[in-house]
């Protein structure tokens, strides 16, 4: 990114600034910065993320984790969860909203007769308004449980950072990571699809202008990336299949940190006569945890294109946000005849629908 960036010194920390139009949001005239390096990070980045641990409520501990969001200038928001953090214990029960500011070296953040004091390198502090505290919540810095993953011995490497053979019009940073706008030169049906990405940290940007990318498979179907970390979930938020559904769980970590995509994907199926037989299905692991579950897609996704029985290209979505990619493999089940064991995580139904039926090799029990 470093080829393509303006630096602007404030205060004595060095931020990356892109072109007005690449941090243009849509409709929205205002540049925002985006950092793509840890080095280049404001203070308020290292008060921004998770936390976990015990807090006294009605006489016993319970377990919570909080999610804290940088908004830009010292503010923030936060939300708390019962029983842990999302993955990890967290009991789906309603969240608990927070809001607060920089007061000097510490964040506090107030809200339903909760206070959160933050200081940065030191465990978060929870009291209630009375000002009685009720526990202490260390920092917490996850990873995902496929980050890394060692593409199987079927599968095709699309991008491990040593070339771009199987991309199309594939740029590269110095460092060995995709940036977003290529597209896979080879066209897939049936697959397991493995990536990696990392959101830039925008703090003041919102909504669809804050780290905006996507996986496009067949360039039909986006599977949403975006910088939805510590929010409630929304329409079009991280992990959403655009324009048609919210995932399951905001499984989102802060920018900055590596997340995971882990995707089955069956095409839509036709019959001779041209009539869609079987809609798409989809299976996506957001950070290791299943988001969306056999989904069955009802027709092509936001702008994508029209749906058909022609295999397509996997698209990387670029909204003129600095998203990175790494460790991008596919599994071809057309060429190997069944998932990868490791990434199957459903069967694939039979659909006999107007004379249409799934190839052999795919029915239950294969």
């Amino acid at each position: 990114m470093k080829t393509t960036a303006l630096r602007l010194s404030v205060l004595g920390v060095t931020l990356v600034l892109f072109n007005a139009m690449a941090l243009t949001s849509f409709g929205d005239d205002e540049v925002h910065i985006a950092i793509t390096d840890l080095s280049q990070v404001d203070a308020d980045y290292h008060d921004q993320g998770e936390y976990a641990g015990p807090v006294m409520m009605n006489g016993y501990a319970y377990p919570i984790g909080v999610q804290v969001v940088a908004l830009g200038g010292g503010q923030f928001n936060a939300l708390v969860y019962r029983g842990g953090l999302p993955g990890n214990g967290y009991d789906g029960s309603p969240r608990t909203p927070l809001s607060g500011s920089r007061q000097g070296e510490q964040v506090i953040l107030n809200g339903d007769n909760l206070v959160l004091i933050l200081q940065t390198g030191f465990a978060a502090v929870v009291k209630n308004s009375a000002g009685d505290r009720l526990g202490f919540l260390q920092p917490v810095k996850r990873v995902s449980a496929t980050q890394g993953a060692t593409p199987p011995s079927d599968a095709i490497v699309l991008f491990d950072g040593h070339g771009t053979d199987r991309l199309k019009d594939a740029k590269v940073t110095p460092e060995g990571l995709l940036q977003v706008g290529t597209e896979t030169k080879d066209v897939f049906q049936n697959f397991t699809l493995h990536g990696e990405f990392q959101i830039p940290y925008m703090p003041t940007a919102r909504g669809q202008g804050r780290g905006n990318s996507g996986f496009y498979l067949q360039k039909r179907y986006e599977v949403q990336v975006l910088d939805s970390f510590g929010l409630e979930l929304k329409f079009n938020d991280c992990a959403s299949l655009y324009r048609f559904k919210t995932p399951d769980l905001n499984m989102s970590f802060p920018p900055l940190r590596w997340q995971t995509y882990d995707i089955n994907f069956t095409a839509a199926r036709f019959s001779a006569d041209g009539q869609k037989c079987c809609k798409a299905q989809i299976t996506v692991r957001h950070n290791g945890v299943v988001v969306h579950n056999q989904l069955a897609l009802e027709n092509k996704t936001g702008g994508g294109s029209v749906e058909g029985p022609n295999p397509l290209p996997i698209l990387f979505q670029n909204h003129k946000n600095p998203v990175l990619y790494r460790n991008i493999w596919i599994v071809d089940h057309d060429k190997t005849g069944c998932p990868s064991p490791s990434y199957a995580m459903t069967s694939v139904p039979v659909c006999r629908e107007h004379g249409c039926r799934a190839p052999t090799r795919w029915r239950h029990g294969r």
